[in-house]
């Protein structure tokens, strides 16, 4: 029997054509009304004023001494970056410290946790933590699909992220901030040092809105450290530890490109696709999501710009090599940096003036005066399922598991000219493209053309983008006739998961607020 807290009530269906609750875990919520349907509302929530004591060394000793300096206490909110990926070594140690303490029902609003973070588990199983608002990638998201978290987790995405915290939805009392260079006042970055990671831009919302911000960093320099996206302005603590973690881990799975032959072809037919719909030109702007197709059809739409001698206006994600390369190779005129996908990024950060730094806040929260992914001509993003509405999943499996965050796919989609979401027609024996996703983590209004190893479905609500491919070589399929072929190359029907649909787990909550849908526990069969 599903505990108090995940039982949902006055459940309404949404523009999404999904079953939500809008009362749940003692909170109301309003429900998806469709796509830039729900305009912000109310004012900025405030930081507060910081004491400013002329001269202090603000340096602590541990991050257990931050959180006893502070005042931590049961069911605090504590906030973290993931620029480290599954590298990151700043979450478990304070969880630790935490434990030591005799904290209870803290609150994770960390941006992502990984495979590496799997010591969270314990950490819900004792009480330490009770609650998780953001992005699970691996283990601990699976464990919360089973309902293993006494409350529903609410998975955001990037822009969406800092919505909440800036409309005061989410409020975090302490932030640590993961730097690899910081001096004592707090000034830091995460270009410089020996575990340099890149962009750090991930924790802004926390370093402007927490009530409390300690930076934890491995390499302290002389005052005043150069460049500092973190200012000392907002810093009230610093705290020096051996290892913030291992850059390394900045390059996971679905940050490298796909070997896979029928996933190159998907990558060429996406350029190929943009090409006749007349927007590789001069002044083109992209966005490449994490995943091995999407990052292929960076590297050849990199070839193509070269060979043409098109400048685009500017890159902007997740940055791998390949979009380093065409900065260098003057493709494009700037990099907008949200943070690294391979430590060749990093050094460019640091070294061209030409890579800037960019926030959530300014790329992707909706309800500002305008974002840089409203300015997107394209974006590439990946899928693990696709409907007939051009829905996509990417939080959980077909089988149910909740085994990944929503990142910055939907800002993306809803912001760009034309997306593309790539997906192959079957994953061993399971469809990909279905009648219903399993869970819907993009609505379909949002998504433009779903490029597949049988072919590419157009949506047909993009009317312009319909014409513009008519009477081309392009593969071109409805998506019913891609449904077809994902079945017939695969089990149809589909497995579908064993869940308690009184049971909620995890709210997808879409960029503006709004209930996108829930994942309900996972039954065993």
């Amino acid at each position: 029997m599903a505990p108090p807290a995940r039982k949902g009530s006055d459940w309404v269906v949404n523009a999404a054509g999904r079953r939500v609750p809008t009362r749940l875990d003692g909170r109301t919520w309003r429900p998806f009304a469709g796509v830039g349907r729900t305009p912000g509302r109310g004012r900025r929530h405030a930081a507060r004023l910081r004491p400013g004591t002329q001269g202090r060394d603000k340096r602590l000793p541990s991050i257990r001494a931050a959180l006893e300096n502070f005042g931590a206490r049961d069911g605090w909110t504590l906030g973290f970056h993931h620029h480290l990926r599954n590298g990151e070594g700043v979450i478990l140690p304070t969880l630790d410290a935490a434990r030591e303490m005799g904290l209870r029902d803290l609150r994770l609003a960390q941006v992502a946790l990984f495979p590496t973070h799997q010591r969270v588990i314990g950490m819900v199983e004792e009480g330490t933590v009770s609650r998780i608002e953001g992005s699970m990638n691996g283990p601990v998201g699976d464990f919360v699909g089973h309902g293993g978290l006494p409350h529903p987790a609410v998975l955001r995405t990037h822009g969406g992220r800092t919505r909440a915290v800036e409309a005061g939805d989410l409020t975090i009392d302490m932030s640590l901030i993961a730097a690899s260079e910081a001096d004592q006042q707090g000034n830091s970055n995460g270009v410089n040092g020996p575990h340099a990671f890149g962009a750090m831009a991930y924790g802004r919302i926390g370093w402007e809105y927490a009530e409390h911000v300690v930076v934890v960093t491995d390499n302290l320099a002389p005052y005043p450290v150069v460049p500092h996206p973190v200012e000392e302005t907002r810093v009230d603590a610093v705290v020096e530890v051996d290892s913030i973690g291992e850059p390394q881990g900045i390059v996971s799975g679905t940050t490298r490109v796909t070997e896979d032959p029928v996933r190159l072809e998907m990558a060429e037919r996406s350029i190929h696709l943009l090409d006749e719909a007349g927007l590789l030109r001069d002044g083109f702007s992209f966005q490449a999501g994490a995943g091995g197709t999407s990052l292929a059809a960076v590297k050849y739409l990199g070839d193509v710009m070269a060979d043409r001698g098109i400048k685009g206006s500017f890159a902007m994600g997740g940055v791998t090599r390949y979009v380093v390369r065409m900065l260098e190779e003057g493709t494009v005129g700037a990099i907008l940096d949200g943070q690294a996908f391979d430590l060749e990024s990093v050094i460019s950060l640091r070294d061209n003036p030409r890579h800037a730094e960019i926030n959530p806040y300014r790329f992707a929260n909706p309800h500002t005066g305008s974002c840089v992914v409203q300015s997107l001509d394209a974006c590439f993003l990946g899928a693990t399922e696709v409907d007939l509405d051009f829905n996509v999943n990417v939080n959980t499996h077909s089988d149910g598991r909740l085994l990944h965050g929503t990142g910055g796919h939907s800002d993306a989609a809803e912001g760009s000219k034309v997306t593309i979401v790539f997906a192959p027609i079957a994953r061993k024996d399971n469809p990909i493209i279905r009648k219903r996703v399993t869970t819907v983590s993009t609505p379909g209004e949002a998504v433009d053309a779903v490029v597949t190893d049988a072919g590419i479905a157009v949506n047909p609500a993009n009317r312009w983008l319909v014409k513009q491919l008519e009477g081309t070589d392009l593969p071109l399929r409805s998506i019913d006739d891609l449904e077809q072929a994902s079945c017939d190359a695969a089990t149809c029907p589909p497995l579908e998961p064993n869940l308690d649909e009184e049971d909620v787990v995890a709210v997808i909550e879409y960029r503006d607020g709004t209930i996108l849908d829930v994942v309900y526990r996972l039954l065993e069969r």
